[in-house]
């Protein structure tokens, strides 16, 4: 059984759970980190890999809220899901592209150990997400979101 994280910045993949893992350490607040993830005007300016603002960002964030987000590098691709769980400033669940997402966000000390989960549901669509590059492209959106953060908390001071 793979350790639940290697260090505060790999990507694990667990094929017995059919589920890639993120883990990062961010120098942000649980609920600064939690903004950025639920509130459009956050999320626009880091989710898309190539690092370009969405060219949409449509957010219902509840449970049974959906969310559609449409990259303006390449409009033919579309991210949208429904909301499940909503647990500010600690836990968000979401289904989408027949995969559950589930981040949850701990202090530490000053700031926030952030982990991602996409539970693929089956080694089949764990192999199709590869393939696809998710992990890739998750990493860097992370990246992403790492970088978006000192501008996030600038704008809150």
């Amino acid at each position: 059984m793979p350790p639940a994280f290697q260090s505060a910045t790999d990507c694990v993949i667990d094929r017995a759970t059919h589920t890639i893992r993120f883990v990062r350490d961010l120098d942000a607040a649980p609920a600064q980190v939690f903004d950025a993830w639920t509130k459009p005007e956050h999320l626009a300016c880091w989710w898309d890999a190539t690092g370009a603002p969405l060219a949409s960002c449509e957010m219902d964030v509840r449970p049974g809220g959906s969310f559609t987000f449409v990259s303006s590098s390449n409009p033919d691709h579309v991210f949208s899901g429904v909301y499940q769980t909503i647990e500010p400033p600690h836990r968000l669940v979401f289904h989408a592209n027949g995969a559950e997402g589930r981040l949850t966000l701990d202090g530490q000390g000053d700031g926030t150990r952030m982990t991602v989960e996409i539970d693929c549901g089956s080694a089949a669509h764990l192999d199709h997400y590869l393939e696809m590059g998710v992990d890739k492209g998750t990493a860097q959106t992370l990246a992403n979101l790492e970088a978006y953060l000192p501008d996030l908390e600038a704008t809150a001071a």
